[in-house]
């Protein structure tokens, strides 16, 4: 499965640049000049499969990127909510992710969620990138989403091949979802 490396969020300007919300923590190499990148958008949408990155900076601590096929505001805006993901190949020659921030999103997401005790607590249904720290998205039997920071702290175990993590919340922390 193809890594993803960003979200792409709101149009900056009128020439097609838009803002992302960065999963790697390489940008630099992900989103150099030149780079194509596969895209994962809404069936439908018009957003090409692949896009190819004309320009990036970073303007006030955010990252900014423009595509060589984008060349508005209106072609940027068209891209909102799309995912950037690095082509298979790339992937296969990248080292595994060995920390919580290495971790892609698709590989948290469908994780059961356990106590320390190995109490089922629910299901990783996703991952919020923070500034600060990020947030593990978490489904709750009885159907309300929960936030976590995703600290180690928190979640001491990130177990893939066991389909697990474990969550060691302290009293009340998952009642916050009501």
């Amino acid at each position: 499965m193809a890594a993803t490396i960003a979200r792409i969020g709101k149009p900056h300007g009128l020439r097609g640049e838009v803002t992302v919300q960065l999963h790697t923590d390489e940008p630099e190499r992900r989103l150099a000049i030149g780079a194509r990148l596969d895209t994962q958008a809404a069936p439908g949408s018009g957003v090409p499969r692949s896009l190819t990155v004309l320009s990036t900076r970073v303007h006030r601590g955010i990252w900014l990127v423009g595509f060589e096929e984008i060349p508005d505001r209106t072609g940027a805006e068209s891209l909102r909510g799309t995912f950037l993901r690095a082509p298979q190949d790339a992937v296969d020659q990248d080292p595994a992710p060995d920390d919580a921030e290495g971790y892609f999103e698709e590989e948290l997401v469908g994780l059961s969620v356990v106590s320390p005790g190995g109490e089922l607590l629910g299901k990783v249904s996703g991952l919020q990138l923070g500034a600060a720290q990020d947030l593990l998205k978490i489904a709750l039997p009885d159907g309300r989403q929960a936030l976590v920071p995703f600290v180690e702290a928190l979640v001491p175990v990130v177990d893939l091949q066991g389909g697990r993590v474990v969550l060691d919340a302290p009293p009340g922390l998952l009642d916050l979802a009501q």
